[in-house]
């Protein structure tokens, strides 16, 4: 009977996308316990795969990280321990270490622990794995689940997905979704863009949904003004899954919800900063059109904060522009050439 834990520590779209990776371990696996942070927690709860959820914000993972408690730290090794587990996979993005965590495992009695790691493992880790770049997290978390001796089934073919969605109330003839917020401003489209997208879009005679996190409230309400029914702060995450998956396109930026949008088998308009590449963070598996300047100064920064007077990766999208996207994605959808919605999302009340 084997035991295995899969770690995904940091946010809800870092989570998302290692979903098929989770989903190749619990196929090959008796029984997977998913490690995630505080932040991650809510898609961890929506994933198919897991069947126990441990949740510890790291430290060395975190956004935002709080000081190094060595009472927690050491508890989470005695939790560990307590589990039996017969090995471990740490699931990481590129710019994060999992050799911390791998050290917890040792610990805490693991004899079979994988990663990916660039750094010099020691003893650490039984499988040090180094995919080749360009790849996106999907894939390079679906190698190392791989590595570990993990693959998908015949009959999954990979994309994300989400355990349930919640029913929502109907939301009306079609309707677009406008998510504005991001989980850092580097990302973010201008708030007055949002706001006359959506003024546009309802003057197209579309439905517009604006969605968003309860501290993003004063920012939705802005954005719906009188043309957007304004969800700010009204949804759970499996709700907001709902609300998604209802709509006939997403607009957001590289956050979070784009890829539960993916997840729904939504596509996607994505206003993409490049402080990230795009060939690793786009939303997997939906027709996506990219919007962003991503030769801008800013690229591949990490920057939380825009380091470029004006925010130029953004700025040069305007609302025409999206529009322009939107008509591109209906016409794939239309013509059916665009990849059908992923068959593993279930509604429930």
């Amino acid at each position: 009977m084997t035991h295995v834990l899969v770690a995904r520590q940091d946010s809800v779209g870092d989570v998302l996308v290692t979903g098929p990776a989770i989903r190749a371990v619990a196929a090959g696996a008796h029984r997977v316990t998913l490690l995630c942070g505080r932040r991650g927690r809510a898609a961890a709860e929506l994933l198919p795969g897991a069947d126990a959820i441990v949740e510890h914000t790291a430290p060395w993972i975190d956004p935002v990280p709080e000081p190094l408690d060595a009472g927690e730290t050491l508890a989470l090794v005695e939790r560990l321990a307590a589990l039996e587990l017969d090995e471990a996979i740490v699931f990481t993005s590129f710019h994060q270490s999992a050799l911390p965590l791998a050290l917890l495992l040792r610990l805490a009695g693991v004899s079979r622990v994988a990663a990916i790691s660039e750094d010099y493992p020691g003893s650490l880790l039984d499988i040090r794995h180094r995919p080749g770049g360009g790849l996106h997290e999907v894939e390079r978390a679906l190698s190392l689940a791989a590595a570990a001796g993990y693959e998908l089934p015949p009959d999954d073919d990979g994309r994300l997905a989400v355990r349930s969605a919640s029913a929502v109330p109907p939301l009306g003839p079609p309707y677009v979704v406008v998510h504005p917020g991001t989980s850092v401003p580097a990302r973010a489209w201008p708030p007055e863009r949002h706001a006359a997208l959506v003024a546009a879009l309802s003057a197209q005679g579309r439905g517009v949904v604006v969605t968003g996190a309860p501290g993003e409230r004063a920012l939705t309400a802005a954005v719906a003004g009188r043309h957007g029914l304004d969800l700010g702060g009204e949804t759970t995450l499996g709700e907001l899954a709902g609300v998604l998956a209802g709509a006939e396109v997403v607009v957001a930026g590289n956050t979070g919800p784009a890829h539960l949008a993916a997840a729904v088998g939504t596509p996607v308009v994505s206003l993409f900063a490049p402080t990230v590449p795009a060939e690793r963070w786009r939303p997997w598996g939906v027709p996506v059109e990219l919007l962003g300047d991503q030769a801008a100064p800013c690229a591949g920064s990490r920057a939380t904060e825009c380091p470029v007077p004006g925010h130029p990766c953004l700025t040069c999208v305007g609302v025409e522009d999206v529009l322009g996207a939107l008509e591109r994605l209906a016409c794939v959808e239309a013509g059916g050439s665009g990849e059908a919605r992923p068959p593993m999302l279930e509604v429930t009340p």
